[in-house]
C-alpha cells in the first residue's frame, strides 16, 4: 500500500472525499514532531478534536506546538499525498531537469542576443534612415493630398447643391410664368364667355321685356272685361273644357288632398259629379277640424265623424271650443292614430276617458294647453299601449304624482317625443319620474320652463340613455353642468336659445362627447365666444348651425371653424345679429363651404360689397339673407342663378337696379322681401313680374314710391303670389290693396307714413337727428295712447 497510483478510481475517489491523506497527515505530523509519552491517547484526543473541528479546516501542522513546527517549504498540498500516490500533478524530478534546461537555453538565448546587438556594429544605418524619409515624405505628401481633396470635395458638394436649387428655382418660376399665362388667358376667354353670355341675358331680357309691354295692354283690357272684375281664378278655371272627374280615382285623390276641409265640402255642392268625388275615402283620412273652428257646428262634426269613423286615421280639434258630446263622439273612430285636442279649453278627463276607451291604436296624442289632470295621466298608460308622440306643454293641472303614473301597467314605454314645455309645476321628483316611466325617449322639448335645472337633467339622463334631441328654449339656469350629464347620451340635436349661464366649456364637451350631432341651435347665448366654434370645428356631420344674436363672435371665430372638416357637410348658417362679422371671413367662407344652401347674415354691419362678392363663388346657396347690411345692388346676384330666397329689407341705399339683375339672373326666385328700401319704383317690379313667375312671397314694406299699377303688374306676371305684405306704402290705394287681396292667400297692407326706425319719411328722404328723435316721441306716445284706450275697454 505504498502507492495508490494502480488503484481503482472509487477508491481514489474515496480517499479524497473523505480528507483521509490530510487525517494521516496530521496524525502522523503530531506524533512524528512532538513525541507523545502515551500515543495512542495522544490520537485519541486528536482525533476527537478532529470530528470536533471538521474536516474542512483541517492543516497537516494544526496538532504540532508552534515553537517545534519545522520550517519546510511546501511543495504540493500535503506531504501525504505523496506518500499515497495521490499527486497526478507534482513536478517529478524528470520534469525539473527538463525546466531548468529550457530556462537556462532561454537566460543564454536573451544574453547572447544583447551581446550581439551591442558588439556587431550596423553597417545599413543610412539606408535605413533614408528608407524612413522616404516613407515619411510619402505619407506627409498623401496627408496633404487627402487634406486639399477633402475641401475640394466639400466645395464641390456644396456647389452641385446651389446648382440645383438653382435649378429647381428657375423651374418654378418657368411653371410659375406658365400657370399665369394660361389663367390669363383662361381669365380673358371666361370674361369674353361671360361678356357673351350677359350679352345674351340682356338681349333676352330685353325682348321679353318689350313682348311683355306690347301685351301688357291686350291682357290688361281682355281681363278687366271679361273676368277681373266678377270672376276668380277657381270660376275661370271651371269654364275649360277639362273635365276632373273623367281622371283617375288616384289623381283626383292626390289633387283634393290639397285643399282644406272647407275648400272640399264647396267642391262637393258644385255637381253630383263633383260631390262623388269629393267621397273618395282616402281623402277622409285625416279631418283638419281647426281650420273651420268657427263655421263647423257640433252636429256637423258628430255627423262627420259618424260617416267617416272607420276611415279616419288623423284628427285635428286645435282650438275647437267643442261640446263634452261632441268630444264624445271621437271615440267613434277605432282606427284613429293621431289627435290634436290642444287649446281646446272644453276637453276634460271624463272627455279623454271616453277617447282612450274608444281608441286604444293612438300613436300621437297632443294634450297641449289643455285641464287635464292626474287622472288623464292615469288613463294613458293603461290604454294607449303603443303611444310615441305626447305633448303636454302647458298643462299646469298635473303633477309629479301623474307622471309616475305613466309607469303603471304596461306602461308608456315606447314613448319617443315628450313635450313638457311651460309645465312649471314639474320639480326634479318630476323628471325622476318621467326617467323611470319612459326609458326610451328620443325626443325632448322644454320650453318656457324656467324652473328648469342642472339637476333636473341629471335626473332625466340617468334612466333614459337613448336621448338624441333636445330643445330648452326659455331655460335660463341651464349651465354647462346639464351637457357634462348629457354625455351619456348620444346627441344629434340641440336647442337653446336665451341663456346666459352656458359658456365655451359646453361645447368642449360637445366635440368629445358628441361626435355625431348635425343640429345646435345656440341663439341668443351671450356668453358663447370665437372658442366656441373653434370647438366646433372638427365635427364632421354638423350640417346645421345656428348662433344667431350670439354678439360676441367675430371673424377669428369664424375662421377657425370654418378650418376644420365641419366645413365640407355644413348646409345652413345662421349668424344674424353677430356684428363682428366682417369681409375676412367671407373669404374663407366661400373657399371652405361648397354644400351651403341657407345663409343669414341680418345685420352683420361690418360686411361690405367687398365680403359678399366672395360668397358669389357659394354657387350651391338657394337663400340668402342680408338685411340690414350695407351692400350695393349688383354685388352678388350675376352669380346665383339658383337663388329662391333672397332678403335685403333694410338696405336703403338699395335700388330698382337689383330687382333688374334680379330679374335676368335669378328668375326661379320664390321669396323675396325689399322691406324698408326706399329707391323702388314701378318699373322695377313690372320687371320683376315680367320675369320672376314663380315668386310665392313678397315684401315690399316700406317702398314709398311703389303705386297701383305696380300691383296690376303683379297681377298679370306673378300668377303663383301667395303672400303680399306692403305695409307703409302710401301711394297704394285702399281699393287696389282689396282687389289684390281677393288673388292671394294672405296679405297685410297699411297706408300709414313708415314709423321713424325705418329712418327715412313717406318720400323716401333720409331723417335728419332731430326729427328722428321727435318721430320716436310721437311714436312712443301713439303706443302708450294705444295701451291707454285698450286698457280702458277691457276695464269696461
Amino acid at each position: 500500500m505504498a502507492s495508490l497510483r494502480t488503484a481503482s478510481p472509487t477508491l481514489r475517489s474515496y480517499f479524497k472525499e473523505n480528507y483521509i491523506p490530510q487525517v494521516f497527515e496530521a496524525l502522523l505530523c503530531g506524533v512524528l514532531v512532538t513525541c507523545p509519552e502515551d500515543p495512542l491517547r495522544y490520537l485519541e484526543e486528536t482525533i476527537i478534536t478532529i470530528m470536533e473541528s471538521g474536516l474542512e479546516s483541517l492543516l497537516w501542522d494544526m496538532y504540532i506546538d508552534p515553537s517545534m513546527k519545522p520550517k519546510i517549504r511546501r511543495l504540493s498540498e500535503t506531504y501525504m499525498e505523496r506518500l499515497f500516490g495521490l499527486e497526478d500533478q507534482l513536478i517529478t524530478p524528470e520534469l525539473m531537469i527538463k525546466a531548468c534546461t529550457f530556462y537556462t537555453g532561454r537566460l543564454v538565448k536573451t544574453h547572447f542576443c544583447t551581446w550581439r546587438n551591442i558588439a556587431i556594429s550596423r553597417t545599413n544605418e543610412d539606408d535605413m534612415l533614408a528608407e524612413k524619409m522616404e516613407k515619411a515624405t510619402k505619407y506627409a505628401n498623401f496627408r496633404l493630398q487627402k487634406y486639399i481633396f477633402h475641401h475640394w470635395h466639400s466645395h464641390a458638394k456644396v456647389r452641385k447643391e446651389q446648382l440645383n436649387d438653382m435649378l429647381l428655382r428657375i423651374q418654378g418660376k418657368f411653371h410659375h410664368y406658365k400657370l399665369i399665362i394660361i389663367l390669363n388667358k383662361w381669365r380673358e376667354k371666361a370674361r369674353h364667355r361671360y361678356k357673351k353670355r350677359e350679352d345674351e341675358l340682356m338681349l333676352k331680357h330685353e325682348l321679353q321685356l318689350k313682348r311683355w309691354k306690347s301685351n301688357l295692354k291686350g291682357k290688361t283690357a281682355a281681363e278687366e272685361k271679361f273676368i277681373f272684375p266678377e270672376r276668380s281664378m277657381s270660376e275661370v278655371f271651371l269654364i275649360g273644357c277639362c273635365d276632373i272627374s273623367a281622371l283617375p280615382e288616384r289623381a283626383v285623390s292626390r289633387i283634393f288632398s290639397h285643399l282644406s276641409l272647407r275648400d272640399t265640402v264647396v267642391c262637393g255642392q258644385v255637381s253630383r259629379s263633383w260631390l262623388l268625388m269629393t267621397q273618395i275615402r282616402s281623402l277622409w283620412n285625416a279631418i283638419d277640424f281647426s281650420s273651420v273652428k268657427h263655421m263647423a257646428t257640433d252636429k256637423y262634426i258628430v255627423s262627420t265623424l259618424q260617416r267617416w269613423r272607420l276611415n279616419v286615421l288623423r284628427l285635428n280639434f286645435r282650438g275647437c271650443a267643442l261640446r263634452q258630446k261632441t268630444l264624445r263622439s271621437v271615440s267613434l273612430c277605432k282606427n284613429l292614430q293621431e289627435l290634436n285636442v290642444s287649446d281646446c279649453p272644453t276637453l276634460t278627463d271624463e272627455s279623454m276617458r271616453y277617447i282612450s276607451e274608444g281608441c286604444p291604436g293612438v300613436l300621437y296624442l297632443n294634450l297641449s294647453n289643455t285641464n287635464i289632470s292626474n287622472r288623464t295621466m292615469r288613463l294613458l298608460p293603461r290604454y294607449f299601449h303603443n303611444l310615441q308622440n305626447l305633448n303636454l306643454a302647458y298643462c299646469r293641472k298635473f303633477t309629479d304624482k301623474g307622471l309616475r303614473y305613466l309607469n303603471l301597467g304596461n306602461g308608456c314605454h315606447k314613448l319617443i317625443y315628450l313635450d313638457l314645455s311651460g309645465c312649471t309645476q314639474i320639480s326634479v321628483q318630476g323628471f325622476r319620474n318621467v326617467a323611470n316611466s319612459c326609458t326610451g325617449i328620443m325626443h325632448l322639448t322644454v320650453n318656457d320652463m324656467p324652473t328648469l335645472t342642472d339637476n333636473c337633467i341629471k335626473a332625466l339622463v340617468e334612466r333614459c340613455p337613448r336621448l338624441s334631441s333636445i330643445v330648452f328654449m326659455g331655460a335660463p339656469h341651464i349651465s354647462d353642468c346639464a351637457f357634462k350629464a348629457l354625455s351619456s347620451c348620444n346627441l344629434r340635436k340641440i336647442r337653446f336659445e336665451g341663456n346666459k349661464r352656458i359658456t365655451d366649456a359646453c361645447f368642449k364637451f360637445i366635440d368629445k362627447n358628441y361626435p355625431n350631432i348635425s343640429h345646435i341651435y345656440m341663439a341668443d347665448c351671450k356668453g358663447i365666444t370665437d372658442g366656441s366654434l373653434r370647438s366646433l370645428s372638427p365635427l364632421k356631420q354638423l350640417t346645421v348651425l345656428n348662433l344667431a344674436n350670439c354678439v360676441r363672435i367675430g371673424d377669428v371665430g369664424l375662421r377657425q371653424f370654418l378650418d376644420g372638416p365641419v366645413s365640407i357637410r355644413i348646409r345652413e348658417l345662421n349668424l344674424n345679429n353677430c356684428v363682428h362679422l366682417g369681409d375676412a371671413s367671407m373669404v374663407k367662407l366661400a373657399e371652405r363651404c361648397p354644400n351651403l344652401h341657407y345663409l343669414s347674415l341680418r345685420n352683420c354691419t361690418h360686411l361690405t360689397d367687398i365680403g359678399i362678392a366672395y360668397i358669389v363663388n357659394i354657387f350651391s346657396l338657394l337663400s340668402i339673407d342680408l338685411s340690414g347690411t350695407d351692400i350695393s345692388d349688383e354685388v352678388f346676384c350675376k352669380g346665383s342663378l339658383l337663388l329662391e330666397h333672397l332678403d335685403v329689407s333694410y338696405c336703403p341705399q338699395l335700388s330698382d337696379d337689383i330687382i333688374k339683375v334680379l330679374a335676368i339672373y335669378c328668375i326661379c326666385i320664390t321669396s323675396l322681401s325689399v322691406a324698408g328700401c326706399p329707391k323702388i319704383t314701378d318699373s322695377a317690379m313690372e320687371m320683376l313680374s315680367a320675369k320672376c313667375r314663380y315668386l310665392h312671397i313678397l315684401d315690399i314694406s316700406g317702398c314709398v314710391l311703389l303705386t297701383d299699377q305696380m300691383l296690376k303688374h303683379l297681377q298679370l306676371g306673378c300668377k303663383q303670389l301667395r303672400i303680399l305684405k306692403m305695409n307703409y306704402c302710401r301711394l297704394i290705394s285702399k281699393e287696389a290693396a282689396s282687389r289684390m287681396s281677393q288673388k292671394v292667400q294672405q296679405q297685410e297692407y297699411s297706408p300709414g307714413d313708415p314709423p321713424s326706425w325705418f329712418g327715412y319719411d313717406w318720400e323716401g328722404n333720409p331723417l335728419t337727428e332731430q326729427r328722428r328723435i321727435g318721430s320716436l316721441e310721437e311714436d312712443s306716445e301713439s303706443i302708450l295712447k294705444q295701451s291707454v284706450y285698450s286698457s280702458d275697454e277691457e276695464a269696461v
